[in-house]
């Protein structure tokens, strides 16, 4: 959290809902809006970002590689909205910059605007429209289907997936899904029946996505799958363009495998090539999906109070690449979580060399959740030991790229034991700490066990863990004069074969 104690200065570069500003001024933000940056080119967005904390976008500005690597000031890059792919996460990670969203601000808007197309196309409603505009009436020619009884397939079973389907279940649609996280008994529980993805495409005569545009989503929907659909399919998107494959799709229309389509996000934004959208079987709208002023308000606001709480110390909601930030939150997370980051520095002030594979060891299983949080932060004490001045909760992982492991060892006895154990040319190969209450311990070095449990609590106090050969008293002798007399304590341990004549380790309070 330290590192983000100071944000204080906003630029918002989009059209984001003045409530927004309001809220961050009232508490102490210094926010400025200058949504024409968002078309302007990116060397004025790289020079105005260097001056600022925080950048608030929603999806127009594309927050870039060149714009992140330019902005050595940014900390954190708020989308108000759900998708992020108009942000390069993966850049903003490794520059250790928070990108944090809405994820349910817009949930309602974009499943009402689902549902109206839906509709939309069993009816021909905009086609029907534009015909009697024009002076004609063709009763005939927009002879429509009734959704009773018909079978929806969700691709997506998250806010607006479900939202989609409680809707749709009023018209008395079949809904069936599928989403890689949601098993079938959970599905089960808001009325949708689970399929696996293969197995779905040819159940269904309406098809929804409702999923992030990401390479294992970019044409999930494609001449393949299409090929394997029921004649006549009808498909709708209102997530991300690029999720169907537009060429695929244009050709399925043309043959009469897909009989129609509602789409409002595009490959392309705005599309140049019109024959998808022109085409007499499509409807489209101009990525409205979130686009009420209810969605814009909410995410607006959701947006400012996640900052603002975020900021004081709160809470952190809605971040998309900061686990281990998001774990200090977590009920009873953060001690465990600091003495993964002392050891990390105890390992690195002493180490001459990387470690080849560390491994963090328990007697019980914890969530890959909290594992990845104390790998990032024993990798985050590490490299700020070393001087890295770069490294925070966001990037450490990626900047210390050892291979980390989690293993569960019964005979380690308390669940308040955390066990390290390191590979590679280096002295110390083992180290364990203790959590006791909201006090942390030091509590051996290579399975030898300090007389004293080493305090680890002030993090001001710098720990060095050397070992000895002989009298400790000589020991402490010698290092009184190496270090100017800065000790302020020592701690000596005991060998397994209780023969002090042997190696053995201290930790020095520096």
């Amino acid at each position: 959290m330290d590192s983000y104690d100071d944000m204080n200065r906003v630029l918002i570069t989009d059209d984001v809902d003045s409530q927004c500003v309001d809220m961050l001024v009232a508490n102490g933000f210094s926010v400025e809006k200058d949504i024409k940056l968002a078309k302007q080119p990116q060397e004025q967005l790289i020079k105005r970002v260097q001056e600022v904390d925080i950048l608030i976008v929603r999806s127009a500005t594309k927050v870039t590689s060149a714009v992140i690597e330019g902005s050595p000031r940014l900390k954190l890059i708020g989308r108000a909205g759900t998708g992020t792919d108009n942000i390069d996460t993966e850049a903003a990670t490794r520059h250790g910059i928070l990108v944090m969203n809405t994820p349910g601000g817009n949930t309602l808007s974009a499943a009402e605007h689902t549902c109206a197309l839906i509709c939309s196309l069993a009816r021909s409603i905009p086609n029907a429209c534009s015909s009697l505009k024009s002076g004609a009436w063709q009763r005939s020619t927009f002879m429509g289907e009734e959704l009773n009884g018909k079978t929806l397939a969700i691709i997506g079973l998250g806010r607006i997936g479900r939202e989609v389907a409680k809707r749709m279940q009023s018209f008395n649609m079949k809904t069936i899904g599928y989403d890689p996280i949601i098993t079938g008994e959970q599905s089960i529980t808001f009325g949708v029946e689970f399929f696996e993805l293969k197995d779905i495409w040819s159940l269904a005569d309406y098809i929804t996505v409702h999923v992030p545009l990401m390479q294992g989503t970019h044409h999930l929907i494609n001449n393949e799958v299409l090929s394997v659909c029921r004649r006549g399919v009808k498909l709708v998107n209102v997530a991300r363009g690029g999720i169907i494959d537009e060429k695929a799709l244009l050709d399925a229309l043309n043959s009469g495998q897909c009989g129609g389509a509602a789409l409002d996000v595009f490959e392309e934004e705005p599309p140049t090539d019109l024959k998808l959208i022109q085409h007499p079987s499509v409807i489209c709208t101009p990525h409205l999906g979130a686009n009420t002023r209810e969605a814009q308000k909410r995410v607006a606001i959701e947006l400012a109070q996640q900052i603002i709480d975020f900021k004081q110390g709160h809470s952190l909601i809605g971040v998309v690449n900061g686990s281990a930030v998001t774990s200090q939150f977590g009920q009873g997370n953060r001690p465990i979580l600091l003495l993964s980051k002392r050891l990390g520095q105890i390992v690195g002030a002493s180490s001459t060399s990387t470690p080849t594979q560390i491994s963090l060891s328990f007697n019980h299983t914890v969530s890959s959740h909290l594992f990845e949080a104390l790998a990032i932060y024993f990798s985050y004490g590490y490299l700020h030991e070393k001087g890295n001045d770069r490294v925070n909760f966001v990037n450490a992982r990626h900047l210390f790229e050892v291979k980390m492991e989690m293993v569960v060892d019964k005979n380690q006895g308390l669940n308040n034991v955390l066990v390290v154990r390191i590979s590679g040319d280096n002295e110390i190969n083992e180290l364990s700490g203790i959590v006791s209450g909201d006090h942390l311990w030091l509590d051996s070095v290579n399975q030898c066990r300090f007389i004293a449990h080493v305090p680890l609590d002030n993090e001001k106090t710098r720990i060095l863990v050397q070992s000895i050969n002989g009298s400790f008293v000589d020991y402490l002798h010698d290092n009184t004069s190496k270090f100017n007399k800065r000790i302020s304590a020592v701690f000596d341990t005991v060998t397994p074969t209780g023969n002090n004549q042997e190696k053995r380790w201290s930790a020095l309070l520096l």
